[in-house]
């Protein structure tokens, strides 16, 4: 009879070797929201952001484990974790889905079943190019163990309680806005253009500062 293995022994996957995403839309939007929440929670001690990694939720079973798109875990510490052990953490707050046509059935059946049966307190689906959700987002919350729907606001807005932000679908792409001060969270994208703005300026501001030492000599 083979033994069972210990828990060292047992070694819990990092990766599938599959794409980031299906599509470059739907991996731009997956870094929009991961880095968003990122920056946004980056002085929050324990919060913790991370996507495209294994939730690992049977110990002793490395089979049993998916990979959420987005994933919020308050009450944690920051660090870099190769996945995430639920029997090591709490279960995350929030797990969003960039979903798709392919990805319907997986995202509305198991996954949500199982993020409900975990705990999970929000679950988001966006569908950027509009596929089969319609609108294109929307969002469960538990009540009493079970997923009820969040209503949402003019132009198909959601709001999220557990990250206090405004879910809004803009373009093809999602938005988020700080429900308190209205400030909206930048895309991947606009923090770039903001930094080589930023780059230039500086550039700019120097050279103007030496044009005048030049003209005092």
């Amino acid at each position: 009879m083979n033994a069972i293995p210990s828990e060292q022994k047992i070694e819990y996957p990092t990766s599938d070797g599959q794409p980031m995403a299906e599509t470059i839309l739907h991996r731009k939007v997956m870094c929009d929201l991961i880095e968003g929440l990122e920056r946004h929670f980056s002085e929050v001690p324990d919060i913790w952001v991370g996507g495209n990694l294994f939730l690992c939720y049977e110990k002793g079973n490395p089979e049993a484990c998916l990979a959420p798109d987005v994933l919020l875990a308050k009450g944690v510490e920051k660090w870099d974790r190769p996945n995430y052990l639920l029997w090591e953490e709490t279960p995350p707050s929030l797990i969003m889905e960039v979903t798709s046509l392919k990805t319907r059935w997986e995202d509305q059946g198991k996954k949500r079943r199982l993020y409900e049966r975990l705990g999970v307190e929000e679950y988001v689906l966006f569908d950027p190019y509009g596929e089969y959700l319609h609108p294109r987002l929307h969002g469960y919350r538990l009540d009493r163990g079970r997923y009820q729907p969040i209503l949402s606001a003019e132009g198909g807005t959601l709001l999220s309680r557990t990250t206090n932000l405004l879910l809004r679908p803009e373009g093809l792409r999602l938005r988020m806005v700080d429900a308190v001060t209205g400030e909206q969270l930048q895309w991947h994208d606009e923090v770039l253009v903001a930094l080589v703005r930023e780059s230039a300026a500086r550039r700019a501001a120097e050279a103007a500062r030496l044009a005048i030492e030049g003209e005092d000599r």
